[in-house]
């Protein structure tokens, strides 16, 4: 398919990546995402609807978006979610649909999001202990998480990822689980640096781990580590594998060693706005203009050339100030 024009900014980075988040709701609510009380949720007339989204994809495959990923908030929430995965698979030129869950509905759901055309899974597990596992998510039941990641190697989608936000003091203790876990299944478990996304204070920082830890745990465990190149998707991660284990582990520092400079993915929030970086504050609503495919273009372009050249989260995790406007949205309203 000829691309009308390729999403391309001012430093030569080309975007074929889309996050689409599909809602701002969760049926958890995890201490790094979202607080416990005092939410005020978008009502439904606000979100895109499952049309809207495909014509906007549809605008987006044309200028050379080749993959897509689906957030939330808790994605799974939004009512019969195969449909939307179903019309994206059919737009020409698409060639790979993820999804990032808590996986608390997966199972259930796996089957039919397989079969529409979901080709991909992320999903979210921040302990392996039940009771921490409440604690972190502010009520969830572990048992349900590992019931969906049974559910999506059954139904054929790999690899599957796991997603876990080290925290200091809250589960930082258990980065040997998770990598034993690597050893014993063929699985990969992505180490992801807590981010500064939303937070108004410095709070954030005395949970902050950086991810050397990780590294230096198989050393003390002495674990022989190998650098992996085969992990479908696997964008910012930096891949390893311990030798002789069935999978693999990831490392995604966007705080101490940022990827902006590969950056090749812009956001859809819920309610229709395009977010050329996850950390600043520009946002462009393009809600209006959907049945304008020119005028969805221009507004892409808009937003790219706006777009830093990097987030500059290290210089909020030194006290530094930013170069331009942090977002005030939460992660569950952006969708990561």
């Amino acid at each position: 398919m000829t691309s009308i024009g390729l999403l391309k900014d001012k430093f030569n980075r080309i975007h074929d990546y889309l996050r689409i988040s599909v809602t701002d709701r969760c049926n958890l609510r995890c201490v790094y995402c979202m607080p416990e009380e005092g939410m005020t949720f978008e009502p439904d007339e606000r979100l895109l609807n499952y049309d809207e989204i495909t014509e906007v994809v549809r605008v987006l495959a044309e200028m050379g978006v080749r993959k897509l990923r689906i957030t939330g908030g808790e994605p799974l929430v939004r009512r019969d979610l195969y449909v939307l995965i179903r019309q994206l698979a059919a737009v020409p030129g698409i060639e790979d649909i993820a999804l990032t869950t808590n996986a608390v509905f997966f199972a259930q759901q796996a089957e039919r999001l397989r079969e529409a055309g979901l080709t991909r899974i992320n999903i979210s597990l921040d302990s392996l202990r039940p009771d921490r596992f409440k604690l972190i998510t502010r009520g969830g039941d572990v048992a349900r998480v590992m019931a969906g990641i049974e559910a999506a190697q059954r139904v054929g989608l790999y690899p599957v990822k796991l997603n876990v936000v080290l925290m200091q003091g809250l589960n930082d203790d258990e980065i040997d689980d998770f990598l034993q876990m690597t050893v014993d299944k063929d699985i990969q478990v992505r180490f992801i640096e807590y981010m500064p996304i939303g937070h108004q204070d410095d709070t954030w920082k005395l949970r902050y781990v950086p991810l050397s830890s990780v590294l230096d745990r198989c050393s003390e465990r002495g674990w022989k580590v190998e650098e992996v190149q085969s992990v479908k998707g696997n964008g910012p991660s930096q891949n390893y594998r311990i030798a002789g284990g069935r999978g693999s582990f990831g490392l995604i520092h966007p705080v101490s060693d940022h990827f902006c400079a590969s950056c090749n993915r812009l956001r859809l929030t819920a309610d229709g706005n395009i977010k050329p970086c996850l950390y600043w504050s520009h946002e462009f609503n393009v809600r209006p203009l959907i049945g304008d495919d020119r005028a969805i273009r221009e507004l892409f372009y808009q937003a790219l050339d706006v777009k830093p050249e990097s987030h500059e989260m290290a210089k909020a995790l030194q006290g530094d100030e930013p170069s331009h406007l942090p977002t005030v949205r939460r992660m569950s309203q952006i969708g990561g």
